[in-house]
This record gives structure tokens, C-alpha cells and sequence, in this order.
């Protein structure tokens, strides 16, 4: 029995392509190396902000900062209950609703994701909202609750952690992106294919 081979090279294309039949979408295995790469940063993020943390709380009295580079950058414990400069302290559980559908939405984000400086800002905000999901889920006063752990304090800016820094230069970098044009699944704002 033999096979129409136009049939076939469809088949191949369109397994290369996710099934879009234009081909311009890009090869399966460059969006599973985007994905991965996206993922691979998430966890350096949370592992990093997970280890400070510990090593933070272990080690940090509060109300004793260890000071690192003259009065200007020092390790201080604070035990966060809001958002970021302290906002929002009385709506914990709102904050933690929020940081779900953050994660969700950059998972989504991810499935289309062919950009590896997209998977880049991504993946910094995704292991940064991990992180301090960890702390509202796992931490006191309660589940979606609990305190976020921060401890490093640079001048008059408001006291910080891993998850923190990977949430802003996550951002920062996804702001960059979409003013320059660049979309997640790599192409260019108003450049013809």
C-alpha cells in the first residue's frame, strides 16, 4: 500500500508547526527550549528567594540589622504583611489572589512563548510570585495569609527579597520588550512575515 507523500510532508509541517497550517509558527522544539528556559529561571528565582529566606530568618534578629556596605546596604528582617512599599497590609488574602492569577496567566503566556528574552522577563516574575506565594501560603499568620520574609534594605528604598528583585527586573524587561515591539511569540509589532 503505498502513501500519498504530499500527505505525509503536511503531517510533518504541521507537527513542526503546533498544527498551524501557515508555517509561520515556529518548530515544536524551539517552543519546548523557550518553555523550558522559562521554567529553568522560575526555579533559579524560587530556590534563591526560598535559601535566602531561610538563611534570613535563621540568622537575622529583627530589629538588628547587619550592616553590609557602610549605613548605606544592610540585612534587616521585616516580616511583610502587604504589597510593596507595605501597601495594602490589611488585604493579605487579596494580595495572595492576585499573585495566583499572576502565575497562571505567565504560565498561559508560556505555552505560546518563542521569545527567549520573553521567557526570560517571564520567567523572573513568575519565580519572584512563587516565592512570595510560599510565604503567604506557608507562613504566619495563616494560609493566604501569612507575612512575606524580606531583608535586604538599600537606603530610603523600602526592605526587599529575591522574589522581589526577580518581580521588578521581570517587568522592567517585559515593559522593554513590548515598547520595542517584541512579541512573546517573537515576531515584531508591524513587521510583515
Amino acid at each position: 500500500m503505498s502513501q500519498d507523500p504530499t500527505a505525509e510532508n503536511e503531517t510533518d509541517a504541521e507537527d513542526r508547526n503546533d498544527g498551524d497550517p501557515s508555517g509561520t509558527a515556529a518548530p515544536q522544539p524551539v517552543k519546548h527550549q523557550r518553555r523550558l528556559l522559562l521554567f529553568v529561571i522560575a526555579g533559579a528565582v524560587l530556590a534563591t528567594d526560598l535559601l535566602t529566606k531561610i538563611l534570613a530568618v535563621a540568622n537575622i534578629e529583627p530589629g538588628r540589622p547587619v550592616w553590609l556596605i557602610g549605613d548605606v546596604v544592610s540585612l534587616r528582617l521585616v516580616r511583610n504583611p502587604g504589597a510593596a512599599f507595605s501597601m495594602a497590609t490589611g488585604m493579605t488574602w487579596l494580595l495572595t489572589l492576585v499573585a495566583v492569577g499572576v502565575v497562571i496567566g505567565v504560565v498561559r503566556i508560556g505555552r505560546t512563548l518563542r521569545s527567549p528574552w520573553w521567557a526570560l522577563g517571564l520567567g523572573l516574575v513568575l519565580g519572584g510570585a512563587l516565592g512570595n506565594l510560599v510565604d503567604r501560603f506557608f507562613r504566619a499568620p495563616g494560609v493566604m495569609q501569612g507575612h512575606v520574609v524580606d531583608f535586604v534594605s538599600v537606603g530610603w528604598w523600602p526592605v526587599f527579597n529575591v522574589a522581589d528583585s526577580g518581580i521588578v527586573c521581570g517587568a522592567i524587561l517585559l515593559v522593554v520588550l513590548t515598547l520595542i515591539g517584541l512579541e512573546p511569540d517573537g515576531t515584531r509589532k508591524g513587521v510583515e512575515k
